[in-house]
C-alpha cells in the first residue's frame, strides 16, 4: 500500500511538472508569435508609408513604381528584423512607446497631405483642394525673410513657374508646421505625461542601442551633452539643409524639387530628420534626469540606513 501511494504521489508530481513545462513552452511560443505579428504589422505599415506617393500620385511611371516598391521592401525588411530580434541594433526607444509611433504618424500624415496636394494639380477634388488651400495658407504664413521655408524656396532655379513655387511653398510650410507640432506633442508627453516613467523601468542599453553607457566617464554628463548636441543640430539643420541641396543641384544638376515624388521625400527629410534629432535630444536629457533622480533617492535611502 505504501509503495502504491508513493508511486501515485510520484505520478502526480511528474504530471504537474510536465504540465508546467508544457505551459511554459506554450507561453514561449505565444510570445514569439505575438512578436512576429507585431514586427510583421510594422513592416506592412512601412511598405504603405514608402509606397504611398506612388499610389496616390497620378501618372507615375512603371520605373518609379518599381523603385518605390524596392525601397519599401528594403525598409520593411529592416523594420521587421529590428522588431523581431530580441535586442534592437539601430531603432531606438523600441520599448518606450509612443516615441516611434509619434514619429511614424507624423511622417505618414505629412506624406499623405503632400501627395494629396500634388494630386490636386492634375486630378482636383474637394478634399485635395481643401488641403491645397490649407497648405498655401500655412506656407504663406511661414514664408518670411530668413525662415526655413524661404530658404527652401531659394533653392529653386531661376525662372521657375509661379504654380510650382506655390506648390513648393505649400509643401515646405505644411511639413515644417507638422514637424513643429510633433515636437510640441512630444514635449507635452515628457513634461505632463512623464514619459517614459509610466511605461515602467527604462533600460538604457535596449532603448538606446547606439549609445554605449559603459564607454568612458559618467553616463549623466554624456547623456546631457549628447542631448544638447542633438537639439542644437535639430534646430540648425532646417537652415543648413537648403544650402546643401542648392550646392548639390549646382554641381550635379540632378535634383529637381518641382518633381512631386522628389519634392515629397526631400521635404520630409528636411523637416522631420531635424525634428527627430530634437526629439532624441529631449528624450536623452529626460533619461538623464530620471537617472539622476534615482541616484539621489538611492543615496537618501542609504544615508537614512546608516547608524547614528
Amino acid at each position: 500500500m505504501r509503495q502504491t501511494a508513493l508511486r501515485n504521489r510520484a505520478d502526480q508530481v511528474g504530471n504537474s511538472t510536465r504540465q508546467r513545462i508544457v505551459a511554459v513552452q506554450f507561453e514561449g511560443k505565444r510570445a514569439v508569435l505575438a512578436q512576429f505579428v507585431s514586427a510583421f504589422t510594422r513592416a506592412i505599415l512601412m511598405v504603405v508609408l514608402v509606397a504611398m506617393p506612388a499610389m496616390i500620385l497620378p501618372g507615375v511611371s512603371s520605373d518609379s513604381a518599381q523603385i518605390a516598391l524596392l525601397i519599401s521592401l528594403f525598409a520593411a525588411a529592416l523594420v521587421f528584423i529590428e522588431y523581431f530580434a530580441t535586442y534592437p541594433s539601430i531603432i531606438e526607444f523600441r520599448y518606450a512607446p509612443p516615441f516611434n509611433r509619434l514619429r511614424y504618424a507624423s511622417v505618414f500624415l505629412t506624406v499623405f497631405v503632400l501627395a494629396s496636394i500634388a494630386r490636386n494639380g492634375t486630378d482636383p477634388s474637394l478634399w485635395t483642394g481643401l488641403l491645397t488651400s490649407l497648405g498655401q495658407l500655412v506656407g504663406a504664413a511661414l514664408d518670411f525673410p530668413y525662415s526655413p521655408v524661404r530658404l527652401v524656396l531659394a533653392t529653386l532655379p531661376a525662372g521657375t513657374d509661379l504654380a510650382e513655387i506655390s506648390f513648393v511653398r505649400a509643401a515646405a510650410g505644411l511639413s515644417y508646421a507638422l514637424s513643429l507640432l510633433s515636437l510640441l506633442l512630444f514635449y507635452f508627453m515628457v513634461r505632463v505625461l512623464e514619459w517614459p516613467a509610466r511605461n515602467g523601468a527604462f533600460n538604457v542599453w535596449v532603448n538606446l542601442p547606439l549609445f554605449d553607457p559603459t564607454a568612458g566617464g559618467d553616463v549623466l554628463p554624456r547623456l546631457n551633452r549628447d542631448g544638447r548636441l542633438n537639439i542644437a543640430l535639430g534646430f540648425l539643420l532646417p537652415f543648413l539643409f537648403p544650402a546643401f541641396i542648392h550646392t548639390i543641384s549646382d554641381l550635379f544638376n540632378t535634383l529637381q524639387l518641382t518633381h512631386p515624388q522628389t519634392l515629397i521625400w526631400t521635404v520630409i527629410l528636411w523637416a522631420f530628420f531635424p525634428a527627430g534629432l530634437v526629439m532624441r535630444g529631449v528624450a536623452m536629457i529626460r533619461i538623464a534626469a530620471m537617472i539622476d533622480e534615482n541616484r539621489k533617492r538611492a543615496y537618501a535611502v542609504a544615508q537614512g540606513l546608516q547608524p547614528v
